[in-house]
C-alpha cells in the first residue's frame, strides 16, 4: 500500500519520538554513575528535546523529505534539526529544572541523530525492497491493463516498480497477442472478458494502456467498473508515450475525460504553414485571457513568434495568463500584456499603431446566448462594434493577417448574440474587398469543451452536489470540440488564409446534451438513479441543433482534410458599416434591437441567395 503524507508524517513522528526516547535511555545509564540525573530528569528531557524536534523540523520542513531519494542536503537539513532541538532543549530545561546536565543534553544530541538516522535508512530500504515485491504479492492492488501494444509496453515500463499496484495482466482484442505474455504479464483475454477478469482475481483498478481504444469501448470499460466498484484512468500523455518520452511519474494513469468519450478523434494539423508564417512575427490576441485567447496564446509560443501581446479587458485573467508565461521563462518570445476594451476605438487604434502586429487573431467576445438575450446592447457594443474597432485599427497599421473567431450560432441566427456574431463574419470578410494589403477571414466552429460557460462545468457543479443534471432539451444536439483543436483551427486559418474566407472544421457527428449529461454522470462514478437528470425547458434564443454552414456559403474547397471553406454572401461592407452606425443603442429598446438585428442579418441572408 501507499502512504498518505500525513500517514508518513505521522509515522516518522512516532519512529521519531521512540528514536529519542531510546537515546534518552542509553544516555542516562552512560552518564548517571558519573553525573546527578534520575531517570524522570532524563525523560522529561527527552519529551522536551522531542517537543524542540518537531518545532524544529517544521522550520527545516524535515518530514517534507522524500526519503527514498534523500541526498546530502535532507541529511544536513535533518542534522540542523536536531542541532535547533539542542538548543531549544537547554532554553527549556535550564527554565525548568533550574540546575540541568549539559552532558545529559549532548549525549542525548549525539544518540538522536544516530537513531532518527538509522529509522530513515531502515523506510528507505523498506521502500526500496517493497519496490521489487513480486508481482504475485497481495499487498499491492490487483490492476488490470487493457491494451498489450506498444503504449501498453512503454506503460509497464514506466510503473511496474512504481509501488501503488499490482498488475495481474493485459487484456487486447489483437487476436495475435491472446495469451502470449508481455514483460511477464500475460495477455488473459480481450476486453469482453474484463467482468469475469474482474471477479476471478478481485481486480481493484484498470488502466486504459490502448491510445486508440474506440470511445464506446471506454465507456463499456467505465460501466463495468462503476458496477463493480473498480478504478478505471487512463495511461498519461497518450502521444507523448507513444512517441517514446518519459512519462511523469509523480502524476500515474489520469482520469477518464469527457472528450474521451464522444466518439471522435481529436483533430491534428499540419504545423508547417503556420511554423512558416509565425516564426519571429509579432502576433496580438485580443480576447487573450479568455478560454479560447488563452489557449490561442499557448499554442503560438511553439511557434516560436518574436511577441505576443496579451490584450483583455479583464485585468485578472490577463494578469493569470501573464504569469503562466513568466513562469515559462520563453526565451524566443516577448510576453506583453495589454489592458484594454476593444469598444475604445480610439486606444485600439493607438495600441494598433504603436506596436503594428503582424497577425490579430481576435477572440474578444460576449458568447452566452441568455445573457445576450437579455442584454442585446453590451452584445452589439461588443461582438459588432468590438470587432469593427479591431478590424479597421488592423486594417489601418497594415496587419498582415486578420483572424475572427465565430461560432455556430452565427449560422441562421434566431438570437442576439448569433446574430451580432453574424453581422461580425459580415464585416470582417466584407472588409476583405476593400483591403489592399490586411487578409481577413473568419473561424466557426461548435461549443468548446470546458471552456467558461460551457455545459460541461455547468454539469461537473451539478454533479457535485448532488444533482440534479438539467437540460433544456431532451432533442438538444451540439457540435464539441476541444479548446486545443479550436485554438489550432484558429492558428491554421491565419496560414492558410488568401483573403475573405470563412473556415470551419469537420467536427464530425452533434452530440446529444441528453447523452453527455449521462456520460458526465457515469464519469463521476454515479449512476442516472443517483443523479436524476430533468428537462427545464428551452431558453430564450436557443436552438434545437446547430449548423456550422448554409447552403450558399458552401463552395466544395478544402485548405486540410478537416478544414472546409466557406464564402460569405453578403451586403457591401459600407452597407452592412451605415446598418451598424444607424443603431441608436441608447434609445432602442432591448425588443426593438432584437428584431432589428435578427431581421437585418436575415434579410442580408435573403439578399444573397436571390442573388
Amino acid at each position: 500500500m501507499n502512504f498518505s503524507k500525513y500517514q508518513k508524517y505521522s509515522i516518522l513522528a512516532v519512529a521519531d519520538f521512540i528514536s529519542i526516547m531510546f537515546a534518552g535511555i542509553i544516555s542516562y545509564y552512560l552518564l548517571a554513575y558519573y553525573v546527578g540525573i534520575t531517570i524522570p530528569m532524563t525523560i522529561g528531557v527527552s519529551v522536551i528535546y522531542f517537543v524542540a524536534y518537531l518545532i524544529a523540523s517544521m522550520i527545516t520542513k524535515n518530514y517534507h523529505l522524500i526519503i527514498r531519494f534523500m541526498s546530502f542536503k535532507g541529511a544536513s537539513d535533518l542534522f540542523f534539526t536536531h542541532m535547533g532541538a539542542a538548543i531549544l532543549t537547554t532554553a527549556a530545561s535550564a527554565i525548568i529544572y533550574r540546575s540541568i546536565s549539559l552532558r545529559l543534553i549532548f549525549l542525548l544530541t549525539v544518540f538522536s541523530i544516530g537513531t532518527t538516522f538509522v529509522t530513515r535508512a531502515t523506510w528507505r530500504y523498506i521502500m526500496d525492497q517493497r519496490a521489487r515485491i513480486p508481482e504475485g504479492d497481495g499487498t499491492l492492488e490487483p490492476t488490470l491493463l487493457v491494451g498489450a501494444g506498444r503504449g501498453g509496453n512503454t506503460f509497464i515500463k514506466q510503473f511496474k516498480n512504481d509501488g501503488s499496484y499490482r498488475f495481474i495482466g493485459f487484456v487486447d482484442d489483437d487476436e495475435n497477442l491472446l495469451y502470449k505474455k508481455l514483460d511477464s504479464l500475460s495477455v488473459l483475454g480481450s476486453t469482453k472478458d474484463i467482468p469475469s477478469i474482474i471477479e476471478q482475481y478481485n481486480v481493484k483498478n484498470i488502466i486504459i494502456t490502448a491510445p486508440t481504444l474506440p470511445a464506446e469501448k471506454i465507456e463499456k470499460i467505465l460501466d463495468w467498473g462503476i458496477a463493480h466498484d473498480v478504478d478505471v484512468r487512463q495511461m498519461p500523455s497518450v502521444e507523448r508515450t507513444l512517441l517514446g518520452y518519459q512519462m511523469d511519474m509523480t502524476t500515474g494513469p489520469k482520469e477518464i475525460e469527457i472528450s474521451d468519450l464522444l466518439g471522435r478523434e481529436e483533430v491534428e494539423l499540419d504545423d508547417a504553414d503556420a511554423m512558416r508564417q509565425i516564426s519571429g512575427k509579432d502576433i496580438l490576441v485580443t480576447g487573450a485571457g479568455g478560454s479560447i485567447g488563452s489557449e490561442i496564446c499557448r499554442q503560438l509560443v511553439k511557434f516560436s513568434p518574436q511577441t505576443i501581446y496579451l490584450l483583455g479587458h479583464g485585468e485578472n485573467s490577463i494578469y493569470l495568463i501573464n504569469q503562466e508565461f513568466a513562469q515559462k521563462q520563453l526565451p524566443d518570445t516577448r510576453i506583453v500584456p495589454i489592458i484594454a476594451d476593444v469598444q475604445d476605438r480610439e486606444h485600439i487604434e493607438r495600441i494598433m499603431q504603436k506596436y503594428k502586429p503582424d497577425i490579430v487573431y481576435h477572440a474578444a467576445a460576449h458568447k452566452h446566448v441568455p445573457l445576450m438575450e437579455a442584454n442585446p446592447t453590451e452584445a452589439v457594443k461588443n461582438n459588432v462594434y468590438g470587432t469593427l474597432n479591431v478590424a479597421r485599427a488592423a486594417k489601418n497599421a497594415n496587419v498582415d493577417v486578420f483572424v475572427m473567431v465565430s461560432t455556430d450560432k452565427a449560422n441562421n441566427p434566431p438570437n442576439v448574440m448569433g446574430a451580432s456574431k453574424r453581422i461580425a463574419e459580415m464585416l470582417v470578410t466584407g472588409m476583405n474587398k476593400t483591403s489592399d494589403h490586411t487578409k481577413f477571414a473568419a473561424v466557426r466552429f461548435g461549443n468548446v469543451l470546458g471552456s467558461r460557460g460551457s455545459v460541461i462545468p455547468v454539469f461537473k457543479k451539478q454533479i457535485e452536489k448532488g444533482g440534479p443534471v438539467t437540460v433544456t432539451d431532451f432533442r438538444m444536439r451540439r457540435y464539441f470540440m476541444t479548446i486545443p483543436e479550436a485554438s489550432r483551427l484558429v492558428i491554421q486559418a491565419g496560414a492558410k488564409a488568401k483573403g475573405g474566407e470563412l473556415f470551419i472544421l469537420d467536427m464530425g457527428k452533434e452530440v446529444l446534451i441528453l447523452d453527455l449529461a449521462k456520460k458526465m454522470i457515469k464519469l463521476s462514478g454515479y449512476t442516472e438513479s443517483e443523479i436524476p437528470i430533468v428537462e427545464t425547458g428551452i431558453r430564450p434564443g436557443e436552438k434545437l441543433y446547430e449548423e456550422l454552414l448554409l447552403t450558399d456559403e458552401t463552395t466544395g474547397e478544402k485548405v486540410d482534410d478537416k478544414i472546409f471553406v466557406g464564402r460569405i454572401k453578403s451586403l457591401p461592407v459600407e452597407e452592412i458599416i451605415e446598418f451598424v452606425k444607424s443603431l441608436d443603442l441608447d434609445e432602442v429598446g432591448d425588443d426593438t434591437l432584437n428584431k432589428k438585428l435578427v431581421d437585418f442579418v436575415h434579410r442580408d441572408v435573403e439578399t444573397s441567395e436571390n442573388g
